[in-house]
């Protein structure tokens, strides 16, 4: 048997009403006081969207295979069919069955969704099947649609999802056929009121600018694959029009449950005045140091080698503001938290009570797993839902390995420390020098400019031991003591001595008596 031919097109087939080509007389449309949103109810990505997608409008939906397109559709089905709304789920790349088991690994129940399945049968791969990938009834794009907007006319749908272009497009054939059924189809769903999201996998050769210029908004996934570790995603808000959308990029997870956005942390959407209430480490010489202690609003950078007790030394503010009645969060990258537990239970400081008692959080992070943004978030959420008055990031090379690249470090731990200090927290960072002694040692990032006050913790050798000696070498916005004093770590917990008077260059590693050293 020949191959059929198909018939040639004629606008006059399109199943769309034909628009009018009168020109009217220009109007003035008076602005709504609100808009009409239909939530997605996506942790996350109602706040990018300022409270979700205006009603009534086509948005496409575009990322490459492996993204999270059709969950995120579902979920934006599910919570218009959990608001008690008709929504329909038109599929022409997966089959029924397989978008029920997506949803069974999340734990959905796809039962309030209409779904429409326009996928190949398989009758197609029979010989006189051969010459489209259709049935003989969907070869033209006309037919397909007409299907579909049949099905609309019928269930009457507010929301609407179409997955996925690329079958529309190569059904249609030329770019120009495309854009036209698009465009009808747009105006077809508007006058119906439908909210309506196509998704695209981006498998065209190149990118598709067509339906960009059509929707109303667009919303690309992204996901790109690290050298070690989990992969990374985000999601930008490429248009929306009318609106004011949070923009630039915003990490996302998907995990059982569905998506969960994290918007990027705009830290002037924060700004209020903060207190300067010092909080006291519990130490008298350490509190000498500092001028009475660390202010609210504030950040603190301990730096120093490893094994010189700054991690522990953190950890006695958080103690000593439980004490007071006030709660911290400490995010752990580098140690076991159960290690350092046991470490401060040996040292008499009681960390293990405070946890117990809700006083203090400790989250431990692992950088392979972690996104930057949900990082971020975490830590807002330690800060508005646990109510932390002393956040402790222990550590800044920790930090960086969670990141994608060095240079977006710097910037990222501006705009959080710049959050922390308008929420009024005093914000504890740790950094690990690479070395032991010596004038050489250096940190992989550095954030002591950043940083309100910075605490050197060194050792140094003398009398044939390996002591250790701390100061505070910069502090913004009060005195500190300028002093170089003894610091250890003893069973009754951290003892600050007196000033180290009777040496010199002790920041070397290697002091001299202060008597011997040349005048």
């Amino acid at each position: 048997m020949g191959l059929r031919q198909r018939r040639p097109y004629d606008p006059a087939n399109v199943p769309f009403p034909a628009p009018s080509r009168r020109c009217g007389r220009l109007t003035t449309l008076a602005p709504s006081a609100t808009r009409d949103l239909a939530a997605t109810e996506i942790v996350g990505l109602d706040d990018v969207l300022k409270g979700g997608l205006t009603r009534s409008r086509l948005y496409l939906l575009e990322g490459s295979p492996g993204t999270g397109k059709t969950t995120l559709a579902m979920q934006f089905l599910l919570a218009a069919a959990g608001r008690g709304e008709p929504v329909l789920y038109v599929t022409l790349s997966e089959s029924e069955e397989e978008l029920r088991a997506v949803a069974l690994s999340h734990g959905w129940n796809l039962d309030g969704i209409n779904i429409h399945e326009l996928t190949p049968s398989s009758e197609t791969i029979e010989p006189d099947e051969q010459y489209t990938m259709f049935h003989a009834s969907e070869v033209e794009l006309g037919a397909t649609l007409k299907v579909v907007l049949d099905g609309i006319v019928r269930l009457k749908p507010t929301c609407i999802v179409f997955d996925s272009l690329s079958e529309l497009r190569l059904l249609a054939g030329n770019p120009l056929r495309y854009r036209r059924h698009i465009l009808a189809l747009k105006h077809f769903l508007g006058a119906r009121q439908c909210t309506t999201m196509l998704l695209d996998d981006m498998t065209a050769v190149d990118q598709d600018l067509q339906v960009q210029s059509i929707a109303h908004g667009v919303i690309r996934l992204e996901q790109t694959s690290s050298e070690y570790g989990t992969e990374r995603r985000r999601l930008r808000i490429v248009k929306l029009r009318g609106v004011g959308f949070r923009s630039g990029f915003h990490d996302y997870v998907i995990r059982e449950g569905g998506i969960e956005v994290f918007p990027r942390l705009v830290p002037s959407e924060h700004r209020h005045i903060a207190s300067r209430m010092k909080h006291s480490s519990g130490i008298q010489g350490m509190d000498q140091l500092l001028g009475g202690g660390i202010e609210e609003g504030t950040s603190t950078l301990i730096v120093g080698a490893a094994g010189t007790g700054k991690s522990t030394l953190a950890t006695q503010f958080a103690v000593a503001a439980a004490s007071h009645q006030r709660r911290a969060a400490m995010f752990v990258f580098d140690e076991n938290p159960a290690t350092l537990i046991t470490r401060c239970t040996e040292l008499g400081i009681d960390l293990a009570g405070s946890i117990e008692r809700g006083e203090i959080s400790i989250l431990q992070v692992d950088p392979a797993e972690l996104a930057p943004g949900e990082f971020i978030q975490a830590v807002r959420r330690a800060v508005t839902e646990q109510k932390a008055s002393i956040v402790i990031i222990d550590s800044l090379n920790g930090y960086l390995n969670a990141m994608p690249g060095e240079r977006f470090l710097t910037i990222q731990l501006h705009e959080l420390l710049m959050y922390l200090g308008q929420q009024s927290v005093a914000t504890i960072l740790i950094g690990a020098h690479s070395g032991l002694i010596g004038s050489a040692m250096h940190t992989p990032v550095d954030a002591s400019y950043l940083a309100d006050a910075v605490i050197l913790l060194r050792y140094f050798e003398a009398r044939g031991q390996v002591r250790q000696a701390i100061s505070v070498v910069k502090k913004r916005g009060s005195q500190h003591e300028r002093t170089i004093r003894e610091f250890s770590l003893e069973t009754g917990g951290i003892r600050v001595g007196e000033p180290l008077r009777e040496f010199r260059g002790v920041l070397t590693g290697v002091p001299v008596p202060e008597e011997a050293a040349p005048r």
